[in-house]
């Protein structure tokens, strides 16, 4: 059989009888539908094997096929063996019938998959008999109780996100690929009865947080201080609901870093070696990774880090850079050696293989987590420096290395014992305890090879009993638009900027949750993100989920009506209980994003029922009708109360509040998701519900192309790479130099005015101290940087205006 698209009019063409399944895809996405199998069938035949040739001919006898009461005759054709040549002759012999152009067409935005599938009898029955059942009298959701411990014959999960770095604020990237993912299957675990820890907290050491305290003119501590609060904030807008969220610079860490050093060294984990490292003379120190800047030996980039290339992506050894500067002083550095310590990982890697093998077959590692550890062992693994030069860190206890601190890519994977040694003195029941506790880890996949090699590696040589992860949740990369996100230059959406968009953050989570980049990167785009809120949120799930609580406050005094069954509404029961097993089996697989796409599916079906059936005219027809009536508001509004809680992992305020204008019964959340899923009347008739209003609120066109602008990033020449602009922009006209660049803005404007003054006099201070020149430059940069916002908060150019009649 050939494959052909045939292409259709841009018209919808009107209901066949009684929608069910879809018999045509139109271009613009819609389906069109028929009332049985035997049609869907014969129209897939046609579908696909319809030569490319023949469309032309083909256009008005297939329009007819859509037009038509039904196509069984002609479905007859094809079964009997006339093959499509006899479908074909039949349709053409058939008139459109007239009356059919003027119904209600409805068209549904749906995958056909998911709207076609067939229903059997006894798909039926089961649906009805699990919906009878009703709620359990014993399935109140549990409360938590702290300190969460493991319990004997429960499923005890133990789940961390990756550390983020104290010293950057997150972005929507971050955000994402670690702590709200890992959020949504830690609600949904709950939700499903398991024995759930959730930990996280701030990566503080290292040489990150040097520089950042540098900068800013604060000791590290002091920077750790501040920006934990900013994270800590951040995460609680978005409603990440750790168990425990702590940091890195605690004695805890000490204390277990230091254990796990010395089981290694007693074990004979561990090397010394000398290696080459660049050193400052003016500064008198070794300079670590971030301390040092050059032109990539790769693809010359000028500002390559001492450890990778921010622009090919390269890992770099910091002695092989061009032109190597000190950030701080800019100074050229010498190379000098200095003796180090290294994880041993060749002599581990026949125990980290054959618990990878084990590890990898029972658990769910995502792919991208395999093949990237896949790749570090190909070609054997080698020694790695664990101890770095610098003040700022875990101190390594060896008298031989006091001097130094551990490396932070051995220091911060232990974060997570120590965190959750600072939650309860019993976290060995936790970590020491792999018979009885699952690990969850869930990052972005750059962290990979961190989380399944190195860390592994050093709790494996400690021949200690350590819990190691089960499964490894790697996301690919969320892209900003079609760029990357950058704090420098004002591209994107930052953690603690989203909650100054007026969006919920429900829908930021929604969104985020929906293009989660789970096989491959993805991007965020305020188009998309618009389009998204007004067509599932507001269009279709807020849509059905008022219109069902309205027709029960309108029509039926604000209680339940009386449910009777029909065949049609047994049918909508088996397809709504099919989409929540598929829904809790890709959840119990960490598939988050493809899970969320049967939420929608299940309020489109309940969109799809409300139309067909039509409540608001029965209502006024005789009893029967009445009744029908009541029927469709009953099974809708309990359909809307197992959304609510099918949402509660991804929108958990919204969710709430569904179930509180349902005044849905607590039980209702610990009986749904139990087993393979129960869709059960939760909402019997007489049950009351409260006062229904709108969820979601549209996005408008131009509030989304301001906040476009506003995050689009500053338009900057970038000098070192050559004749192209960072961000193309055209050369301002004398006109456009003389405009405001934006509106004013009063109430910024006099804030920045304090930042600036305050700025101002720090500067003056660290001058009158005679302070490092580079501190001193690096306030000036600040307070220069500040007195341009202030300009563009009061609707001025941000460049000093040129001054005229000077001659040199």
């Amino acid at each position: 059989m050939s494959f052909a698209f045939y292409f259709f009019p841009e018209r919808v063409v009107p209901f066949l009888s009684r929608p069910a399944v879809p018999a045509l895809l139109l271009p613009s996405g819609l389906h069109l539908f028929s009332p049985n199998a035997i049609c869907r069938f014969s129209c897939r035949c046609l579908l696909y094997s319809i030569k490319a040739s023949e469309h032309s001919s083909l256009k008005s006898w297939f329009d007819r096929v859509a037009a038509m009461h039904s196509c069984q005759s002609a479905a007859q054709k094809v079964l009997q063996g006339k093959g499509l040549q006899g479908m074909k002759s039949y349709m053409q012999r058939q008139p459109v019938p007239q009356s059919s152009q003027s119904r209600d067409a409805q068209p549904c935005n749906s995958n056909p998959a998911e709207v076609s599938r067939f229903v059997s009898e006894e798909e039926m029955e089961a649906a009805t008999l699990t919906w009878s059942q009703g709620l359990s009298a014993d399935s109140q959701p549990l409360e938590r109780k702290h300190p969460i411990l493991p319990q004997e014959g429960k499923r005890n999960i133990l789940m961390t996100s990756a550390l983020p770095y104290v010293n950057n604020v997150p972005h929507l990237g971050n955000i994402i690929g670690c702590v709200l993912s890992a959020d949504v299957f830690s609600r949904y675990g709950r939700l499903r009865g398991w024995n759930m820890l959730f930990v996280c907290g701030t990566d503080e050491y290292g040489t990150a947080t040097e520089n950042k305290a540098r900068e800013e003119g604060l000791t590290p501590q002091q920077i750790c201080d501040k920006y934990h609060a900013v994270h800590s904030s951040i995460y609680k807008w978005f409603q990440i609901d750790f168990d425990f969220f702590g940091r890195t610079t605690t004695e805890k860490q000490t204390e277990i870093a230091q254990d796990i050093f010395w089981r290694l060294h007693k074990r004979g984990f561990l090397l010394e070696d000398t290696v080459e490292q660049l050193r400052c003379e003016n500064c008198q120190r070794f300079l670590a990774d971030r301390f040092v800047e050059g032109v990539c030996p790769h693809c010359r980039y000028p500002e390559a880090r001492g450890d990778q290339c921010d622009k090919c992506g390269r890992l770099i050894n910091a002695v092989d850079l061009r032109e190597p500067q000190c950030k701080v002083c800019r100074q050229t550095p010498v190379i000098r050696s200095s003796k180090h310590l290294f994880l041993d990982l060749p002599k581990l890697e026949t125990q980290l293989e054959q618990w990878l093998e084990k590890s990898t077959s029972s658990g769910d590692w995502t792919a991208n987590a395999k093949q990237i550890t896949r790749s570090w062992l190909r070609d054997g693994l080698k020694p790695r420096c664990i101890t770095r030069d610098l003040k700022w860190g875990t101190p390594v206890p060896h008298p031989d290395f006091k001097e130094k601190v551990f490396y932070v890519w051995f220091d911060a994977p232990i974060g997570y014992l120590s965190i959750t040694a600072n939650y309860t003195d019993q976290w060995d029941k936790w970590w020491k305890n792999p018979h009885q506790v699952e690990l969850y880890h869930f990052m972005a996949k750059d962290n990979v090879p961190f989380h399944s090699v190195v860390f592994p590696c050093s709790l494996l040589g400690t021949q200690d009993n350590y819990t190691l992860v089960n499964h490894l949740i790697a996301t690919e990369y969320l892209n900003y638009e079609d760029t990357k996100f950058s704090k420098s230059r004002g591209v994107g959406v930052f953690g603690d900027m989203a909650k100054d968009t007026g969006i919920p953050s429900d829908v930021w989570r929604f969104y985020l949750l929906y293009v989660r980049p789970e096989g491959q990167d993805s991007a965020f785009s305020w188009a998309d993100m618009a389009l998204k809120n007004n067509s599932e949120l507001l269009n279709n799930l807020g849509n059905f989920i008022n219109r069902a609580g309205m027709f029960v406050t309108k029509f039926f005094e604000g209680c339940v009506p009386v449910m009777e069954l029909q065949q049609e509404d047994k049918r909508l029961l088996a397809l709504v209980g099919w989409e929540l097993q598929q829904y809790i089996q890709l959840m119990d697989k960490v598939k988050i994003r493809d899970a969320l796409k049967h939420i929608l599916n299940i309020s489109r079906h309940g969109n799809q029922y409300i139309q067909v059936n039509e409540p608001w005219k029965k209502i006024k027809e005789g009893d029967a009708e009445r009744r029908r009536a009541g029927t469709v508001t009953g099974v809708s509004v309990n359909i809307a109360c197992l959304l609510s809680v099918m949402m509660l992992p991804y929108m958990p305020e919204v969710s709430q509040t569904i179930r509180d204008q349902l005044n849905a019964p607590q039980s209702c959340i610990g009986t749904m998701l139990q087993g393979s899923g129960a869709f059960v009347c939760s909402l019997n008739a007489g049950h009351r519900i409260g006062a229904v209003s709108p969820l979601f609120q549209k996005l408008e066109a131009d509030q989304i192309e301001a906040l476009k602008k506003r995050f689009g990033g500053q338009q900057v020449f970038d000098k070192t790479a050559g004749s192209q602009p960072a961000a193309a922009v055209p050369e301002p006209t004398a006109a456009a130099e003389v405009a405001p660049l934006n509106a004013a803005d009063p109430e910024k404007a006099k804030q920045l005015t304090q930042a600036v003054a305050d700025q101002g006099d720090k500067v003056r201070a660290l001058k009158a101290q005679k302070a490092d020149k580079a501190v001193i430059t690096a306030e000036v940069a600040k307070l220069l940087d500040l007195k341009k916002q202030l300009a563009l908060a009061e609707g001025k150019s941000p460049e000093p205006a040129p001054q005229k009649g000077k001659k040199k």
